[in-house]
């Protein structure tokens, strides 16, 4: 079987072109399989919301049920990824795949209006069931790619390939809201199913295994303090994300433009793809632990143009600003795992970023839509709030960050 070989803790001062890593056996489909699958996370929160609400829901009670998807998927993420760590992906991205879209595919026959707790239970179902697809190619990347440079680029593409699927699945939505949610959130099944099939085809994701003994403790990686700053951060960066989602519906019926209710999440991801993309192309200075708090006053600064309310084309415009430092945090985040937790637990620890960013995103959501009906700017409000917070506990958990012995 694959196995992840110890990652370096050394400092590597090469780059890594992007087409190198792409033209690397396994890395497109892996990439592919894992942007495909990560749709229904994108799709869904959206989708819920402006189905909801077509079902003559109120804006609190739509943005409630998005939150327990956001909710739910988070909950999950840490179990799923301490039994990738244990068992592989067959049965820790796999088996949950098909809980998820089974979830989707009877969800899509229920009115949230008319039957609210079954909507809820079916939609916790597949939040809970929402496969560790970014844990499952964070942990194969040592296995493809042997040098430093070129598994930070890699993180870098996949930060980037996320941020695809935050503008598709938006998109998506889009394009089949016209045709109802059964035809919507069907599609949202289809595209878990078919991209958790495309990245277990990949044999490395079918044969990789942790290298060393696994921890009994319950509370496993978690226990670093590095990770839980990390893990802290990353909730207020998510509170930040989840208010935007509600802010676009907000404004979208503030100022009568429908399309902005799709069009903001998905400029907000195009910032970030762009930011991704121009973070990994080079070597930027700095240690990471700077980088951290460079990115994090950037987010802050960039997500307060949204508390004047703009226009819809201008609120368009002004949330590819705090994408242009979403990728490159997170990807930084990611990478100081490699220092602040041990081998065979980088799955679980990954997925306690995944779960707290979405934790925050379901805080966000549901703050927002209790507040979003004085105005779009008090959603936004929720989200600064957010964001400002992960910079005080980025300066007052600094030293956290610093692996033993090392100089950052």
């Amino acid at each position: 079987m694959t196995t992840a070989p110890v990652l370096p803790r050394q400092q590597d001062v090469r780059t890594a072109r992007y087409r190198d890593i792409l033209t690397t056996r396994y890395v497109p489909r892996l990439l592919s399989g894992a942007v495909i699958g990560h749709l229904p996370v994108a799709m869904a929160p959206v989708a819920l919301l402006l189905a909801a609400r077509a079902d003559g829901a109120t804006l609190q009670t739509s943005g409630l049920l998005a939150a327990v998807f956001g909710l739910t998927a988070a909950l999950g993420q840490p179990a799923w990824g301490r039994l990738l760590d244990r068992r592989g992906h067959l049965k820790a991205v796999g088996a949950p795949a098909l809980l998820s879209g089974a979830a989707f595919t009877l969800l899509a026959f229920v009115r949230p209006a008319d039957h609210p707790v079954l909507a809820a239970v079916l939609t916790a179902a597949a939040g809970l069931s929402t496969p560790p697809t970014e844990a499952a190619l964070r942990v194969v990347w040592p296995a493809i790619l042997r040098h430093e440079a070129e598994r930070r680029a890699a993180l870098a593409l996949d930060a980037c390939a996320q941020e695809v699927v935050f503008i598709v699945g938006p998109l998506l939505v889009l394009a089949l809201q016209p045709a109802g949610p059964v035809l919507l959130l069907s599609t949202t099944a289809a595209a878990g199913l078919a991209g958790t099939a495309l990245l277990l085809s990949a044999s490395p994701a079918r044969t990789w295994q942790a290298t060393v003994a696994h921890s009994t403790d319950w509370l496993g990686p978690l226990r670093a303090r590095g990770l839980q700053a990390l893990a802290a951060v990353l909730f207020g960066v998510g509170i930040t994300l989840g208010s935007l989602n509600v802010y676009a519906v907000a404004a979208a019926e503030s100022h009568a433009a429908p399309h902005a209710a799709t069009l903001i999440p998905a400029a907000l991801a195009v910032g970030s793809l762009l930011g991704g993309l121009c973070y990994g192309s080079r070597r930027w200075p700095g240690a990471p632990v700077t980088q951290l708090g460079i990115l994090g006053a950037g987010f802050l600064t960039a997500a307060l143009p949204l508390l004047t309310d703009p226009a819809p084309g201008v609120a368009i415009a002004a949330a590819l600003l705090p994408g242009v430092f979403l990728a490159p945090l997170l990807v930084v985040s990611f990478h100081t795992l490699d220092v602040l937790v041990t081998e065979g637990t980088l799955a679980e620890a990954s997925a306690w970023l995944v779960a707290c960013l979405g934790l925050g995103q379901a805080a966000g959501t549901a703050l927002s839509g209790l507040v979003s009906h004085q105005a779009p700017e008090a959603a936004a409000a929720v989200g600064v709030a957010g964001a400002a917070a992960s910079c005080v506990l980025l300066v007052l958990t600094r030293r956290s960050f610093l692996p033993t012995g090392a100089n950052w």
